[in-house]
């Protein structure tokens, strides 16, 4: 059976539509505003004349390549490709300021590589058993996931949690922006059409993280002589790997169990497991500093998220995300149904060949990025100038790309200044966009599940699995709270 899905997906084919999904995965990535979900819509209507294999391997490669690819411009420029690349920021822009732009871009490679197979590993063998948890899942539930992920403020507050909890409370303020989850109608928008769907997330996000640092830097090199960054052009090694690889799986399974949940995405696990490294560590004092454990967390879920989130796609017909939801355009393209009769119909035909697939799309990602992680970092050796321009066009053309509206480029443009403010007076940005993805979440499902039960707050914790994620969210905020009083006192 393997012997035969691995020969089905050997063809000259299916490695090339595997190769040229990754690379344009890692490539859109990369680029602000062009995220995974938008390059996989654009190709998929011309997938309609290959074999149903080749045009699932190489929209798969795309999802695979994305998650890494945004990892790039948020280690070397602060300028996260992806929103999944959100969490990356924290540690992997201060290794490249430490001039170890080129390790912590092989790092983030090693450990989306680790991530995307232990996703693949638990697609292939819990598929059924997590799609039945899931299945489980209400209002509840999903609440305590939001209250659980909002637990990571703590653990990227910096030195001042009073200011790490106001900047997530500006960003919970921002999701209250457009049309009610529940009712319908407009809140906050002014008469703005624009802002019925909410502040448009990437051009916050692009705004806030990248935006600063161009201003950051084009104070500087006006102000002062412009020094070369430190670049040392080091690798990472064997045993550095060695000694990540345990934090590298145990947050790919955290990215997996997160892509089983609809809606969830690549952000929050990317948070959740960032948040889970730092709590269990030792030695807290080097998160948000440069710590290679830190970075390797964030990769690992946000690419572990791959698998996780086919699970309820092929055995219900559920997409777990953005991106899967896109994929069953892709089926429907084919003539394919997802769900369980697709593993009565199309099991060896396409099912088995698919998880072997994927397991190469992974091993690929990981040859194609080591070969060009050196050509790559260097870019933080070129002058201010460029990099400063680079990232200020970069961030226009990401901000207009997701709707074509100068409007999102405003609203880029206005966070950005928001942004550069809020750092210059020590506020923390990472509460503000953790709290922008996780607010629908927790508004949207407080609201359905105080309706369900006319109105007791009580019947949140009536459910184990609930009961149980509250008290999770407990334990992390003891624990971090604590970790903060050693490293600040």
């Amino acid at each position: 059976m393997i012997l035969e899905s691995l020969a089905t997906v050997a063809t000259l084919t299916n490695l090339i539509a595997m190769l040229s999904g990754v690379m344009l995965g890692i490539v859109g990535g990369a680029l602000p505003g062009l995220t995974a979900t938008m390059v996989i819509a654009l190709l998929v209507p011309f997938t309609f004349t290959m074999a149903p294999l080749a045009a699932l391997l190489m929209l798969c490669g795309i999802h695979a390549g994305a998650n890494y690819g945004g990892a790039i411009t948020a280690i070397l420029l602060r300028t996260p490709g992806t929103p999944a690349a959100a969490a990356t920021v924290l540690d992997g822009y201060p290794m490249a300021q430490k001039g170890q732009g080129r390790r912590a871009v092989e790092l983030a490679l090693y450990a989306s590589g680790i991530g995307g197979l232990v996703s693949v590993l638990v697609m292939i063998f819990l598929s059924p058993l997590i799609s039945n948890v899931a299945l489980m899942f209400g209002p509840s539930e999903y609440f305590a996931i939001g209250i659980f992920g909002l637990t990571a403020i703590v653990g990227v507050a910096g030195r001042s949690l009073l200011k790490a909890i106001i900047a997530a409370a500006l960003g919970l303020t921002l999701t209250l922006i457009g049309l009610d989850p529940v009712a319908g109608y407009p809140r906050f928008t002014f008469g703005s059409t624009d802002l019925l769907g909410g502040v448009p997330f990437l051009a916050a996000l692009i705004g806030l993280f990248a935006l600063p640092e161009a201003f950051r830097r084009a104070a500087k090199f006006a102000t002062s002589k412009e020094e070369t960054p430190q670049f040392d052009n080091s690798h990472t090694n064997i045993r550095e790997v060695v000694q990540l690889t345990p934090e590298a799986a145990k947050s790919g399974l955290i990215g997996s169990a997160v892509g089983v949940l609809p809606g969830a995405g690549a952000d929050v696990a990317a948070f959740i497991a960032y948040n889970e490294a730092r709590r269990s560590a030792k030695d807290k004092s080097g998160f948000g500093k440069g710590d290679p454990r830190g970075l390797v967390a964030a990769e690992s879920a946000n690419n572990g998220i791959t698998g996780g989130a086919m699970v309820p796609l092929l055995t219900l017909g559920v997409p777990g995300d953005a991106v899967t939801a896109v994929l069953i355009g892709a089926f429907t393209i084919q003539g394919i149904r997802p769900g369980p009769l697709l593993f009565e119909t199309h099991l060896y035909s396409l099912i088995y060949p698919l998880f072997m697939g994927l397991i190469a799309i992974n091993l690929l990602m990981l040859v194609c990025g080591y070969i060009f992680s050196g050509p790559i970092s260097q870019i933080v050796r070129l002058p201010s100038s460029f990099i400063i321009g680079g990232v200020i066009v970069l961030s226009v053309v990401g901000a207009y790309s997701m709707q074509f509206s100068m409007f999102d480029v405003f609203i880029m443009l206005a966070f950005g200044a928001v942004g550069y403010f809020l750092e210059e007076n020590d506020y923390p940005l990472s509460p503000i966009v953790l709290a922008i993805i996780l607010g629908p979440m927790v508004e949207t499902n407080l609201r359905r599940g105080l309706v369900m039960h006319s109105g007791d707050v009580l019947a949140f914790l009536s459910s184990p699995i609930s009961l149980a994620i509250f008290a999770l969210a407990a334990i992390t905020v003891w624990f971090s709270v604590r970790s903060r009083r050693a490293i600040f006192a």
